[in-house]
């Protein structure tokens, strides 16, 4: 899978990775929805470390289509409540 950091690069995940990158990402909409600004900042950094640690980044002229896209990581508390809500940016694995 595609994993796109908005602003950033792309990076290829093998799937088994989907369940962990959904877990992250309940984890970051779980911090939004407390209204907890530091538990979210911990937790969508996290996210963001996984998909640079785990993925293999993809070169600047590679045009595949991302399966996911994550916001950029300068994204500020009051916007992600537009983005990290109900089943987040990750969905469940099928």
């Amino acid at each position: 899978m595609i994993v796109r950091i908005s602003g950033e690069a792309q990076y290829r995940l093998d799937e088994s990775h989907h369940e962990r990158l959904n877990d992250l990402d309940d984890a970051v909409v779980a911090a939004v929805d407390a209204g907890d600004p530091d538990a979210y900042a911990e937790r969508f950094e996290a996210l963001l470390d996984y998909v640079r640690a785990e993925g293999s980044e993809l070169a600047d002229d590679d045009l595949e289509g991302s399966d996911f896209i994550l916001p950029p990581s300068d994204l500020s508390f009051e916007e992600a409540g537009t983005e990290f809500n109900g089943d987040g940016l990750i969905p469940d694995p099928a």
